[in-house]
């Protein structure tokens, strides 16, 4: 065999390799998302949302029921690819819970389950050029899309408006620049 051919059945087993890996990637962001095996998952949603806003002397996430307001979110108003991702991710969340520490996450201590949420973070936390183009055509990681509606379902729902962010139902006028006095909540109304 000369070099020639070598090289170029090389090339040729490369490329194909390639090509089955992406094909078989964008089959996976483009296929039907399982919804169902999320809406089975309420009660470890709940969870993860505690996790991220705990009860302290405010509500939670999980008083505030922001895991029925993710699901509506993936469900209605997050495209495919997302959806897909946050599914694999609940999946991947409960085989990671499964195998570290032998037990579901909502059975997990908090510090076992913050260290879970850790983990899925930094696989989340990439940044740089790649990471902006993998969002734009892969849709957003588990950990983002979880993080993103857990903080927007607690800020928007009656406890957190009106417990944990000051909350003016008529504002006044518009102050550009408003000093704040120590301790003083955020606003709920922008």
């Amino acid at each position: 065999m000369n070099r020639r051919k070598a090289i170029t059945r090389v090339l040729l087993i490369g490329a194909g390799a390639t090509a089955a890996v992406g094909g078989y990637k964008w089959y996976s962001i483009n296929r039907e998302p399982d919804l169902d095996f999320m809406d089975q998952q309420t009660e470890l949603i709940a969870a993860l949302a505690e996790t991220i806003i705990p009860a302290t002397d405010t509500p939670g996430a999980k008083a505030c029921q922001v895991e029925k307001y993710i699901q509506v979110m993936v469900r209605d108003c997050t495209d495919r690819k997302s959806q897909n991702k946050f599914v694999d991710g609940l999946k991947d969340l409960k085989a990671y819970t499964s195998y570290e520490y032998g037990k579901e996450y909502q059975h997990c201590t908090a510090e076992q389950q913050i260290k879970v949420l850790e983990h899925f973070a930094g696989k989340a936390s990439s940044t740089g050029l790649w990471s902006k183009i993998e969002r734009r055509y892969l849709g957003n990681s588990f950990f983002t899309t979880l993080k993103q509606y857990t903080v927007e379902g607690f800020c928007t729902s009656r406890q957190g408006a009106t417990q944990a962010l000051s909350y003016l139902h008529v504002p006044g006028r518009y102050q550009g620049c408003m000093p704040m006095t120590p301790g003083q909540k955020a606003w709920a109304t922008s």
